[in-house]
């Protein structure tokens, strides 16, 4: 599908009055942000810098554990491959049509995490009870700077400014989410700190995730066929085995965790007795993996449904590069 194309159904969705921007001209000034974005035209510094100031004035008045409603569709990593956004926006639908839940990893891998993050962010402050954006690994000032963000502000700007501004950003992102008060989500997983929701919501997440304890924990940790709780190959957060699931969710009246974080071929992978589902929605890895990706839909009545996805077809000049710079292909 033609971009022009695809901003146009997007912005003819911006009719509906959902936005909590009190003023008109705000509203046309996001949409005119999101329309440049839709076609991957990055946005100049001085409008990210607007931007981000709007983002996280929004992003400061929602609690660590954001509440979704239901229906709604839960997104994995997305790891700045925005053809590939485009093409789940194509087959989920657009907002605020679409009720969406993103679990993190925006930046980092991909060629166009300047573009992805910039379009996130930008619907977020248009349709703040409709898109919900929670932090990453990779929304870290720690890992960015690694993995290839940095270096693609640097590349795209010039200066530093534009992933200062964003990182502030994901200071104010969400560490965690409820659906419907029975579907827990987050990026990685669980932490041994962590009994309660409510404890959750005590912590104090406007900053860089710290190197260690539970918001660290819910950014990195991944469920395993262990019981009880382990040491993460990763060298951050735990590993969690299928007792420790069952205990959390008891205690918390839940029904399952919902998690991204790893790659797993067919998009979306259940596991600790279907209590556990990882959804990722980066097709193709890192250009290279060959895995398909997949979105997860949860109705009113909070019954999962997956559509799966390849990735978007490019046209010549929107091909990222045939090989990743070699330390980008550690696993993180």
């Amino acid at each position: 599908m033609d971009l022009d194309m695809l901003a146009s159904q997007l912005l003819s969705a911006s009719e509906a009055p959902m936005t909590s921007l009190p003023e008109k001209s705000a509203c046309r000034e996001v949409d005119g942000w999101i329309e440049q974005l839709m076609k991957c035209q990055k946005l100049p510094e001085e409008q990210v810098k607007k931007l981000c100031d709007k983002a996280k004035e929004v992003l400061s008045k929602e609690s660590n554990v954001r509440e979704v409603q239901c229906p709604v569709t839960v997104c994995g990593d997305i790891h700045g491959q925005m053809y590939d956004l485009l093409e789940l926006f194509r087959i989920g639908g657009y907002p605020p049509d679409t009720n969406y839940l993103f679990l993190g990893d925006y930046v980092d891998r991909g060629y166009y995490s300047v573009e992805v993050i910039s379009l996130l962010v930008a619907l977020k402050v248009r349709y703040p009870d409709r898109v919900n954006i929670l932090r990453g690994n990779h929304e870290t000032r720690m890992t960015s700077q690694v993995y290839g963000f940095y270096d693609e502000v640097m590349a795209k700007y010039g200066n530093v400014k534009v992933w200062n501004l964003f990182m502030e950003v994901c200071d104010y992102m969400p560490i965690t989410g409820l659906v419907a008060g029975k579907v827990f989500c987050m990026h990685g997983g669980l932490s041994p700190s962590i009994d309660t929701i409510d404890h959750i919501k005590t912590l104090d997440r406007i900053q860089e995730a710290p190197y260690e304890g539970p918001v660290n924990d819910f950014l990195w940790s991944d469920p395993e066929e262990i019981q009880g709780w382990g040491r993460s190959p990763r060298g951050a957060g735990h590993v969690f085995g299928s007792n420790i699931t069952e205990v959390f969710l008891h205690s918390n009246d839940l029904s399952m965790v919902s998690r991204a974080h790893q790659a797993v071929n067919e998009g979306y992978e259940w596991c600790h007795d279907r209590q556990v589902v990882t959804t990722f929605s980066a097709p193709n890895y890192m250009y290279r993996l060959g895995n398909k990706a997949a979105i997860m839909q949860l109705d009113e009545s909070v019954n999962t449904s997956f559509i799966q996805f390849d990735a978007a077809p490019r046209k010549e000049g929107q091909h990222a590069p045939s090989r990743l710079p070699d330390h980008m292909y550690n696993y993180f």
